[in-house]
This record gives structure tokens, C-alpha cells and sequence, in this order.
């Protein structure tokens, strides 16, 4: 598929990793602080992570109906979210830069 995209790190063993459904790709993808001196260290915040943020605490879906829009299991939602909370509540508190890339996701429009 042309819009599938995945890590160059994800040849592990055992199963393979199911692309999750963004709706849509960010139009910004790092996220600077203010007022830090030197460089400062930065986290990752896979796409499908960020979209997990999106459904659940932007949008306010419950964890179910958010999963069944990305294609996965809400087990799988909920550690994809709570991953994501991880690395956003690390950077925000270490004052360290977010960079938006990386995952295994595929872009599918919003109906």
C-alpha cells in the first residue's frame, strides 16, 4: 500500500505488527520548549500514539469506539494511549522536545 508506513526497526519475531488507522498526519511535528538552555533531550511520539491522544482526550471517545477507528483491539488502544501519555508527561517534565514520527500506521480520510 502506498500510504503504509512503518519503523525500520520492527523486524522482531513473532507476530507482525498491525498498521493502526490515522485519520490524519499532524501538521506540526515537534514541539520546542521555552526558555531551557543548551540542547535539550527529545522523546518520540509515534503517530499512532498521538492519534490514540487525539481520539481519547481531544475528542473524548471511549476506549472501544477509539479503537474500532484506528483497527485494533481496545486492549491493544489502551497501550498505544498510555504509551503515548508515558513519553508526552516525560518530555513535558524533563523539558525535552517532542518529535511527532515513526510507527507503524497507515492515513485513511475521515468519512
Amino acid at each position: 500500500m502506498p500510504n503504509e508506513r512503518k519503523d525500520e526497526f520492527t523486524a522482531k519475531k513473532g507476530r507482525p505488527v498491525k498498521p493502526r488507522i490515522v485519520h490524519k498526519e499532524p501538521q506540526t511535528t515537534q514541539f520546542s520548549p521555552r526558555g531551557r538552555i543548551g540542547r535539550p533531550g527529545y522523546k518520540e511520539l509515534k503517530f499512532e500514539e498521538l492519534e490514540a491522544i487525539r481520539l481519547s482526550d481531544y475528542m473524548g471517545l471511549k476506549q472501544k469506539e477509539a479503537a474500532s477507528r484506528m483497527g485494533i483491539s481496545q486492549q491493544t488502544f489502551s497501550r498505544v494511549l498510555r504509551n503515548g501519555r508515558k513519553h508526552l508527561a516525560e518530555a513535558l517534565i524533563n523539558g525535552e522536545i517532542i518529535k511527532v514520527q515513526g510507527g507503524v500506521f497507515r492515513i485513511e480520510k475521515s468519512a
